[in-house]
């Protein structure tokens, strides 16, 4: 299961993590976001100490989405040492964010 993060968890699970991390970006209301948020649930069982998967509510910790520049949701960011390495937009197969996370593993 991937990991809720809000805007007082953010900092310490995705800006300081120690792998990488795919953060979706959300909301309940969204329909596209509910056939994207069990492919990030997938990814981060089978990821697991490798990538960290986290989902964010965008509606509950609005100012993350506003700080990264996201108008459109679903978007997954992946970071890699607190940093925007990656960006996808829209609901896409599991295969387009596996090929993604490739270039981001050392």
């Amino acid at each position: 299961m991937a990991l809720d993060v809000t805007e007082a968890t953010f900092e310490e699970e995705v800006l300081k993590s120690d792998v990488p991390v795919m953060v979706d970006l959300w909301a309940e209301w969204c329909g596209p976001c509910r056939l994207v948020g069990p492919i990030i649930d997938e990814i981060g069982k089978e990821m697991a100490g490798k990538v960290k998967a986290t989902k964010l509510d965008v509606d509950s910790s609005p100012s993350i989405a506003v700080k990264y520049g996201v108008r459109n949701i679903p978007t997954v960011l992946f970071f890699k040492n607190g940093e925007v390495v990656g960006k996808q937009v829209g609901a896409v197969p599991k295969s387009v964010f596996m090929k993604k996370l490739e270039t981001f593993l050392d």
